[in-house]
């Protein structure tokens, strides 16, 4: 039953890690490219309906992602601060930091970052606010990358 409940809950885990990590690779490395190519002036707006529609998948991604992470280590007996001892705990801390650092990022940008570039009437500040939104983005997809690593390296244990 426990390795049942292992797969399914890994299962889970990895399913939310493809569709963030995927989601963030897609729109920095095909969605905003398109946009910017096919639409010019307009990709904005474009861009503003393809986030509308993926943060609310990124939002369940992270939540699954906490929860299958929870109930991984619970399963597995990790639980207690054994877990962060060694090699691999190092490595495992470094992993639930950057995670909480990703998703900081993503709520700071949908939160705060979103809201203000909205609202914002000067270009100047308009596309200063966009350029930091983009560059946060892509502070995350390296993070993601390094989790991915982390996380390989935490599964040699």
């Amino acid at each position: 039953m426990k390795e049942l409940l292992w797969v399914a809950f890994m299962w889970f885990h990895l399913t939310a890690t493809i569709i963030w990590l995927g989601g963030i690779i897609f729109i920095l490395l095909v969605a905003i490219p398109a946009a910017k190519q096919m639409l010019r002036g307009e990709a904005g707006g474009l861009m503003g309906e393809v986030t509308r529609r993926f943060t609310p998948m990124a939002n369940l991604s992270i939540l699954f992602l906490i929860l299958s992470g929870i109930f991984l280590m619970a399963i597995n007996g990790n639980i207690s601060g054994e877990v962060l001892k060694g090699g691999h705990g190092t490595a495992m801390l470094l992993k639930l930091l950057l995670f909480m650092l990703m998703a900081g990022v993503h709520f700071f940008r949908g939160k705060v970052l979103a809201p203000r570039i909205a609202k914002t009437q000067s270009d100047g500040e308009k596309s200063r606010l966009q350029k930091l939104s983009l560059n946060l983005v892509w502070l995350n997809l390296g993070s993601g990358l390094v989790v991915l690593l982390l996380s390989a390296f935490v599964a040699t244990r």
